[in-house]
């Protein structure tokens, strides 16, 4: 059974996300591709709703996370950010830790990083349970570039991911690493040829979708509860930093 998306159906402007359930797989595709799928206001508050519904569906075992070629995601749309500030408007917080933008969730989530996965991107990517990359796939934290701090667990995970030095190299020099590197140090998972990109996650999401899900559901709980618990003090130095730093006052270079 296909759901199309609920956004597109009477609705003028294209959706900027994109969702569809096949065969207990639900993907969430992000889809902004004039500007790299960069998240806008919208989608950062939007995001986390759709996956907290996936997740309570019957329906759905396992949830793949991508963008519309040829990015996977750029990060916060720094443009849109910069234009409301400066318009006296406000944005959604740059922050969140574990409940933003991909909250903690009892389905299994994978990102199909199809493309360059930059900051706030990034985090997205870390936030999923693996990563499958293709071989166009790009890397980079550049928030020191943007005059912005991580909250949405750049601090943790990325360490998690591939080690203090590598992640503190990468953090504070924003050098952008391909997808034979990712795999090199562990940020990725796999890398296929792109062309090959969603067979090769179709194969692991039937796997999963096979097993049984409350199985999955708990086994997958108990990883991340034991993770929450060994990097609670992680987490909060994180967020006091980026909530300090959003008082200072935010001013995204561009």
């Amino acid at each position: 059974m296909v759901i199309m998306d609920r956004a597109s159906v009477g609705c003028v402007d294209e959706p900027e996300i994109l969702e569809t359930v096949t065969d207990q797989v639900a993907t969430v595709r992000l889809h902004r591709p004039a500007v790299r799928n960069a998240l806008s206001a919208a989608m950062i508050t939007e995001l986390p709703e759709r996956l907290r519904a996936l997740d309570t569906r019957d329906d759905v075992r396992v949830i793949v996370l991508t963008g519309t070629d040829p990015a996977f995601c750029a990060g916060v749309d720094v443009k849109q950010l910069r234009a409301t500030l400066d318009a006296g408007g406000t944005f959604p917080p740059l922050r969140g830790g574990r409940a933003a933008p991909v909250p903690p969730l009892h389905t299994p989530i994978i990102a199909a990083v199809n493309g360059p996965a930059i900051t706030g991107g990034l985090e997205l990517a870390l936030a999923c349970d693996f990563i499958v990359a293709s071989d166009r796939a790009l890397f980079a934290d550049t928030h020191t570039h943007v005059g912005l701090m991580p909250g949405w667990g750049m601090s943790v995970r990325l360490v998690e991911r591939i080690g203090l030095a590598r992640a503190k190299e990468l953090g504070i020099t924003g050098r952008r690493v391909d997808a034979t590197e990712a795999l090199r140090i562990g940020l990725a998972n796999h890398v296929v040829p792109h062309d090959e990109l969603f067979s090769f996650v179709g194969e692991l999401t039937a796997t999963i979708a096979a097993r049984d899900p409350r199985a999955v559901g708990t086994l997958r709980d108990l990883y991340d509860q034991a993770d929450a618990q060994l990097r609670a003090e992680s987490w909060a130095m994180e967020q006091e930093t980026s909530v300090r730093w959003e008082q200072a006052g935010v001013d995204p270079s561009l």
